[in-house]
């Protein structure tokens, strides 16, 4: 059974940073392309970035290029969402998923880790 959980999210002021953290368990995580996502309230589910299975590559949406950064480890099963230089827009669900950027046409199925960006 895939499992995907995230954790690391909070309360920070505008211009500050989080470190977000998904343990992956249940798949080959070595294999798999792994992206981040986040939905606002009342919006639709964005995709952030991803990052290729070597970890090698890296892709972001425009809105948060040059401020976040996605990393992992293979031998920890752990994918990370570093986050600096926060904005209030970037206040959403933050989940991460199994695949690239299509992952945004199905609902995620993990709980997620809240990001508030508020003074």
């Amino acid at each position: 059974e895939v499992q995907l959980v995230e954790s690391g999210g909070g309360l920070v002021q505008p211009g500050g940073s989080l470190r977000l953290s998904c343990a992956a368990s249940g798949f080959s995580f070595i294999d798999y392309t792994m992206t981040w996502v986040r939905q606002a309230p009342g919006k639709v589910l964005e995709w952030v970035g991803s990052i290729h299975s070597t970890g090698l590559a890296t892709y972001y949406a425009d809105s948060v290029k040059g401020r976040f950064t996605i990393s992992r480890d293979n031998a920890k099963n752990t994918l990370y969402l570093q986050l600096n230089s926060l904005k209030p827009d970037d206040t959403a669900m933050y989940y991460c998923t199994k695949g690239g950027a299509e992952t945004i046409l199905s609902p995620p199925a993990s709980q997620g880790t809240q990001v508030t960006v508020s003074s």
